[in-house]
């Protein structure tokens, strides 16, 4: 029982490093008036575009602003691709009770 318990949790946290290697390669975008901000499935930073014409037109407290705004966007989509791809890498994992 414990051995069959223990192979199962070994399978698990493997999965658990494969979607980890798997969201590290997935990027989405954030975005707001321009401004872009890519992060990848991990939840980490990897790029930020400010167009020129932003830069022109605002002053120091609207872009930062518009930073948060697309950051927050990008992590809220990373999120979802996260949990997205954990679900789908625990499927059949989990005994089938019923009510849960």
């Amino acid at each position: 029982m414990f051995g069959d318990m223990m192979g199962k949790l070994q399978e698990a946290q493997q999965k658990m490093e494969e979607v980890k290697d798997k969201l590290d390669a997935i990027s989405v975008v954030g975005e707001a008036q321009g401004v872009k901000v890519v992060v990848n499935g991990n939840k980490v930073v990897t790029a930020i575009d400010i167009p020129q014409m932003i830069i022109d037109d605002r002053d120091k407290e609207q872009i930062e602003d518009l930073l948060l705004l697309a950051l927050n966007r990008g992590l809220e989509s990373a999120d979802k691709v996260a949990q997205s791809e954990g679900a789908s890498a625990m499927k059949g994992m989990l005994p089938n009770i019923p009510g849960l």
